[in-house]
């Protein structure tokens, strides 16, 4: 009985793996949350929190885009690197 109880033992401490922690890939920092939003003659803007650098900063997008982006969601700048 003693010999069964080392084995299952040994069983489960050799059968166990060990769990890598997960990563997170590092910031975007063309991406950030919508802090604002507006129109201005004919840009309809979007000011965005960089989630790199807490900068805030106003983009111009057409009626599309912005009508689809709303104040407090996560959204990227193609054509910007970062601000």
């Amino acid at each position: 009985m003693k010999q069964i109880k080392i084995l299952l033992l040994a069983t489960l401490l050799l059968g166990c793996k060990k769990e890598e922690p997960i990563e997170t890939p590092p910031p975007q920092c063309n991406c950030g949350i919508i802090a604002n939003d507006g129109i201005t003659g004919s840009c309809y803007w979007l000011e965005i929190t960089s989630d790199c650098s807490g900068n805030k900063k106003q983009f111009c997008f057409d009626q599309s885009v912005w009508m689809d982006a709303h104040p407090g969601e996560h959204f990227c700048v193609t054509n910007e690197s970062g601000w």
